[in-house]
């Protein structure tokens, strides 16, 4: 019993961290943590959908190592997160993120193994997406932006800075300062290269969005930051050159426009979109090397 409350412990840290790319046990702690300080109905709905996710998958026999990284979690956590701050921590959003967060295991395992064996593109966080939009068009709330909850209270002084934290906040729907300034420690703790990367992302998305016409309060709200912030941070990891996460920074922030033309809720497609562009050129590009003469 002993082991497998520490498993369940790991792979739920594992869970949460794994939103920002990473399998860090420190880095899951502290981003619960800042769910907490900010919105204890939040943390309730993370939690929930991280359980739910990683049972599921438990149930199902996939593979302990996946289950133990938090491969499962994620995307059930964010679920979790998005359905209770459309509904509030009532029953009906409980049970719709434990039906979300179970659903999007075998997607995700799906999605893996596509990837594994076929080198299909990587899923990201597309089983949340899915499911998100699923779940806003339950709600009623499709046609409308979800944007996180703003403290009554907020620190002032905080300027351009404040923004580009709430940027990393809002992967989470977190946008208060302080909770963006924690979940950038916990990266640091992680890796600081990543956060550096995301705290880019985040402020030429902010940066872009005042100069396309955005309000300042709206622009400082961080929503036209977390895409690129993951854009950034996602292919720092796999690519050296500073050129490849600047390009994913850009293409993110392109595709956040196309969605807002459109009228439908981003989510973290366009972070999605932009890696598989940034992918598929890769691809592309090394397929022509190869079939030149030597």
């Amino acid at each position: 019993m002993h082991l497998h409350l520490i498993y369940l412990i790991r792979s739920t840290l594992n869970g949460i961290s794994q939103v920002f790319l990473q399998r860090h046990l420190g880095c899951g702690l502290l981003i619960l943590v800042a769910i907490g300080l900010h919105d204890r109905a939040l943390l309730a709905g993370a939690l929930l959908g991280l359980l739910s996710g990683t049972c599921m998958a438990w149930r199902l026999g996939y593979s302990r190592d996946d289950i133990e990284s938090g491969l499962y979690g994620y995307n059930a956590a964010l679920l979790g997160l998005l359905i209770t701050l459309m509904l509030g921590l009532v029953p009906l959003a409980c049970l719709l993120t434990i039906l979300s967060g179970a659903l999007s295991t075998p997607v995700q395992h799906h999605l893996l193994r596509r990837m594994r064996e076929r080198r299909s593109l990587p899923g990201f966080t597309l089983s949340f997406v899915l499911l998100g939009w699923l779940a806003m068009g339950v709600c009623g709330v499709l046609d409308g932006v979800v944007e996180a909850r703003v403290p009554e209270h907020q620190l002032g002084g905080w300027g351009a800075l404040g923004g580009i934290v709430k940027g990393l906040g809002q992967v989470l729907f977190l946008a208060d300062p302080l909770a963006g300034l924690c979940l950038f420690a916990a990266l640091l703790l992680a890796d600081r290269r990543a956060a550096a990367w995301a705290l880019c992302g985040s402020a030429v998305g902010i940066y872009v969005a005042l100069l396309t016409g955005a309000s300042e309060p709206t622009a400082l709200a961080g929503l036209a930051g977390y895409n690129p912030a993951l854009a950034a941070l996602a292919l720092s990891q796999v690519h050296r050159s500073p050129l490849v996460p600047a390009l994913g920074i850009g293409l993110a922030i392109i595709f956040r426009l196309l969605f807002d033309q459109l009228g439908l809720p981003p989510l973290t497609m366009p972070f999605i979109l932009a890696c598989w562009a940034v992918t598929l050129g890769k691809r592309q590009h090394q397929g022509r090397g190869g079939l030149q003469p030597s």
